[in-house]
């Protein structure tokens, strides 16, 4: 583990100036909740009828009671420009700090997004440039599978076959059986999967495997040896997220990185995760952290430490949009950020489509807010919520 002096007084001033892009008030007058297909969408409105939209997560098809009774109404008649305020404010507002936890920040995070985008509409530039300017215009990805139903032999196929299709550098895949006190989805498959990846696609691929918290300390540490062996570049999750302790255990003992964060949602226990090394990666989820302004914070605390903060987003629709913009304009996300290894069925709703670029690269979206636009006719057939 490495020793560095942590320090937040950065990562915690405010650092937006969100009023020299938008030289008059910017007042929220709706926010709405509508279910396009099964996609949910939030759209904002000011009153002088500039609108911003973000596509949710698939979480808000349960969380948006929370969302309509309990974040929305907070920041309907505030002025968008105060956004990093509010996002603080919203927290304290009838109690809703009782609700702590990722359910109530990925509502934070569904409203600051749309609101994110009305900024960048009002103001016509992009949510990269609102948030600092980008230094980068495409981002390098590594491709994340999401299975654990397939032998090694198997996932090394079928993921084998998209590295060749996309010219990729870097796989993410998952070992073990997710939560599941050291067991495996089927016998043996991580120590078979660990050897047979490196020795199927050569030294020059960055590997990364996550546990999804599979393994008591003793275990990972165990897995963790192999990974060396086979010169992986991180391990993520290797124990269940709340055991800190188990995860500051392993990444003491191991050399290669030790990646976590996904599920986390409190700033200080990103503090403490960062401060004392319990991580060598830090792994803030934009959607379950509340959004992309914490996400930046967390980003700068780890940036105080020379730790990484490459969040976590096995995402390919608008969602992707705001780590991008993030992506853009941080630089210390690591040398790959998260995309699905699976081939995408893009949907004709929005555009840009987010398509694998030869190298392994995502072109960060263009335009102003989130670089998004959608279909004019979802919104007759979309449900008000």
């Amino acid at each position: 583990m490495l020793e560095s002096t942590y320090s937040d007084q950065h990562a915690f001033a405010p650092f937006l100036n969100l009023e020299a892009c938008c030289p008059a008030p910017v007042i929220v007058q709706s926010v709405e909740v509508l279910r396009f297909a099964d996609v949910f969408l939030v759209r904002a409105t000011s009153a002088d009828g500039a609108v911003g939209v973000a596509t949710c997560n698939r979480r808000a098809q349960y969380l948006y009671p929370m969302l309509k009774g309990l974040v929305i109404p907070f920041f309907i008649g505030q002025d968008a420009r105060r956004l990093e305020a509010l996002v603080n404010e919203v927290y304290p507002y009838k109690s809703n700090y009782k609700y702590q936890g990722t359910p109530f920040w990925n509502c934070v995070a569904y409203v600051e997004a749309a609101l994110f985008d009305l900024l960048g509409q009002v103001a016509g530039r992009s949510v990269g440039d609102l948030i600092g300017g980008a230094w980068r215009d495409r981002i390098p990805i590594y491709l994340s599978s999401m299975r654990r139903d397939t032998t090694p032999e198997q996932e090394v196929a079928w993921v084998g076959e998209r590295l060749a299709e996309t010219k990729a550098r870097a796989v993410k895949y998952k070992i073990g059986g997710r939560m599941a006190n050291n067991a495996d989805s089927l016998p043996g498959r991580a120590e078979r999967l660990i050897a047979l990846a490196r020795e199927s696609w050569g030294p020059d691929v960055t590997l990364y495997v996550d546990g999804n918290g599979s393994y008591d300390h003793v275990r990972a540490i165990e897995i963790g040896r192999l990974l060396e062996r086979y010169r992986y570049s991180f391990f993520e999750e290797p124990c269940p997220f709340e055991q800190y302790e188990e995860t500051r255990m392993t990444a003491d003992a191991l050399d290669i990185p030790v990646a976590g964060g996904e599920q986390d949602c409190n700033m200080g226990h990103f503090k403490v995760m960062i401060r004392d090394r319990y991580v060598d990666v830090i792994q803030p989820d934009l959607m379950y952290n509340g959004g992309l302004i914490r996400a930046l914070r967390v980003a700068r605390m780890a940036a105080s430490v020379g730790m990484n903060a490459t969040p976590h987003s096995p995402k390919h629709n608008p969602e992707l949009a705001t780590l991008l913009h993030y992506a853009s304009v941080v630089r210390n996300t690591g040398p790959f950020l998260e995309f699905p290894a699976v081939k995408v069925k893009y949907d004709s709703w929005y555009a840009p489509q987010f398509v694998i670029q030869e190298g392994g690269y995502i072109q960060v979206p263009t335009g102003p807010g989130l670089g998004i636009t959608y279909d004019p006719g979802i919104w007759d057939k979309a449900e008000a919520i």
